[in-house]
């Protein structure tokens, strides 16, 4: 009986030790969403200035230059980058008179609205430098699953048509590859600030 009592009054002592001990242990929490970390280069452009084509204009230096296809009525280059996985889309056209303008404009929306059931909004802007008879639009779509997140069209009003759309090579999360497209966005921008027609 006084060996039982002994026992209890472990066993009590051992399930206080217990419950004192893990009442400073701190309740579990969900981690934070976290996303891939990239490391990017310092920006720097090269001209690309070739008689291929009948414009010039300064690409990053990461990036390489494909020819796709090259003849009098179609020009399509890709801007490749391959440590990131991106491409730009180029899609070049000599155009005659305003009808000719008119229709190249309304395909580059129609390509554009491809992308409208999965995007979130679209931020549409200008863009003019008439010293050198550039004008422009360009449309950044907003959504996680947007496939195209940057698109733009280029011309002189008469003469020349430029098209120009942005992917990467990945099932889309625009959330998490948020710093990739706006570094790409940036080398777009400054391909509008740099082109110049022959």
């Amino acid at each position: 009986m006084h060996r039982k009592k002994h026992i209890v009054t472990a066993l009590v002592a051992l399930a206080t030790l217990a419950f004192a001990g893990c009442s400073d242990i701190a309740p579990a929490t969900p981690k934070p969403k976290a996303y891939m970390r990239f490391d990017f280069p310092a920006k720097a452009y090269t001209l690309c200035d070739t008689a291929a084509l009948p414009f010039s204009f300064e690409k990053a230096s990461n990036a390489e230059l494909h020819m796709k296809k090259n003849t009098a009525a179609n020009k399509w280059v890709d801007i490749v980058y391959p440590d990131l996985g991106g491409v730009m889309f180029l899609t070049y056209k000599p155009i005659a008179g305003s009808k000719a303008l008119a229709g190249q404009i309304d395909t580059a929306y129609e390509m554009l609205t491809m992308h409208f059931d999965h995007s979130s909004g679209i931020d549409e802007k200008a863009y003019t430098d008439e010293t050198n008879r550039i004008w422009a639009t360009t449309y950044e779509l907003k959504g996680r699953n947007t496939a195209s997140t940057f698109q733009f069209w280029a011309t002189d009003s008469c003469r020349h048509f430029l098209r120009g759309s942005l992917y990467l090579n990945c099932t889309p999360n625009n959330d998490s590859l948020a710093p990739v497209l706006e570094y790409l966005r940036q080398d777009a921008r400054h391909l509008l600030e740099t082109l110049r027609w022959r």
